[in-house]
C-alpha cells in the first residue's frame, strides 16, 4: 500500500482483508456468503468498523462496515486506489499431475504473484485434465490474496489439447519470452537464473509431469522456440521446479532495476 494511503488512518493491524469481485464494486457494496459469516461469526466485527477489499485486478478499497445483516454486511466506501502493474509478468505452466500440492501451488502462485498457472495435458500425465478450470481452485486463489493482500488475481487455464495446444497459446503476442525447464537427458540446457525470468512483459515458463517430458514434447517444443532450460542436476518434483521459478521471478522483480540485474 502507499505511504500517502498509510498516513490517512487506516487501521491495517488486523486481518480485516476481503475480495470483492470487480462487477461488485460502488459506493456502497455488500459482503455476502462466507465473507460475511467470517467478518461477523470469527471476526467479530460490527459497523464502523474499517475493512479492506481487493478486487484482483490491482484495485484495492478503504470502506467501513455501515450496517449488519443476518448473512450480509452492507460496506460504505472511504477511499479506493489502484495498484500500477507489474512490468515483468510469469506465466507458469506445468504439466497436469495428480492433485496432491497442487492447491499449495494456487497458494504460492499468489504469494509470489505468478501472472497466471496454465495446466496442460501431458503425454506423462497420470490423470486427463479438466476442459475448464474448477472453481474451487479459483476459490484458493482468493483465499491466498486475502491473506497475503497481494491485489493481483492469477489467471488460470487449462490445455487438454496437450503440447500443440500449449505452443499455440504461447503465440498470443502478449507473451514475450518463452521457456521450457527440461531435464539434461533430453539435451543441452542453460542454467535458469532470475534474470532470465524478470524481463519486461510476461514469460511463459513450462514444466513437466512427473514421469518427464516425451522426448517428442521436448523437442516440439524447442522448434516452436522455446528456449530450453535446466534447474541443475537433481530431479525435481513438479511442484519444486514450480515453486523455484516463481521465488526466482519475485526475488528478481523486488530488486530496484528488475529488467538489468
Amino acid at each position: 500500500m502507499p505511504q500517502a494511503e498509510l498516513d490517512r488512518g487506516y487501521d491495517w493491524s488486523d486481518p480485516r482483508t476481503f475480495f470483492l469481485a470487480p462487477e461488485a464494486w460502488g459506493e456502497t457494496c455488500e459482503l455476502t456468503g462466507d465473507d460475511a459469516h467470517h467478518l461477523l461469526r470469527v471476526l467479530r466485527l460490527r459497523e464502523g468498523a474499517d475493512v479492506r477489499l481487493l478486487d484482483g485486478q490491482g484495485r484495492e478499497g478503504a470502506f467501513r462496515i455501515d450496517r449488519c445483516g443476518r448473512n450480509q454486511v452492507t460496506l460504505r466506501q472511504l477511499d479506493v486506489w489502484m495498484h500500477p502493474k507489474p512490468q515483468s509478468g510469469l506465466i507458469l505452466a506445468p504439466a497436469w499431475t495428480k492433485a496432491a500440492r497442487r492447491s499449495w501451488i494456487f497458494e504460492k502462485s499468489v504469494e509470489f504473484g505468478a501472472a497466471a498457472v496454465w495446466f496442460w495435458q501431458a503425454e506423462r500425465s497420470q490423470f486427463p485434465v479438466p476442459e475448464t478450470p474448477k472453481e474451487t481452485w479459483r476459490a484458493q486463489l482468493i483465499a491466498g490474496v486475502k491473506q497475503c493482500h497481494n491485489p493481483w488475481l492469477p489467471s488460470l487455464r487449462t490445455l487438454p489439447g496437450g503440447v500443440r495446444e500449449l505452443i499455440a497459446a504461447a503465440t498470443d503476442k502478449q507473451v514475450s519470452q518463452r521457456h521450457v525447464l527440461l531435464e539434461n537427458t533430453l539435451g543441452p540446457s542453460r542454467h535458469l537464473e532470475a534474470g532470465d525470468l524478470a524481463r519486461p512483459g510476461l514469460t511463459l515458463c513450462v514444466i513437466g509431469p512427473e514421469g518427464g517430458f516425451a522426448p517428442a514434447e521436448a523437442e516440439n517444443l524447442k522448434a516452436a522456440g522455446f528456449v530450453p532450460f535446466s534447474l541443475g542436476e537433481r530431479v525435481l518434483r513438479w511442484e519444486t521446479a514450480a515453486v523455484l521459478c516463481m521465488g526466482l521471478h519475485w526475488w528478481q522483480s523486488e530488486s530496484p532495476n528488475p529488467a538489468t540485474l
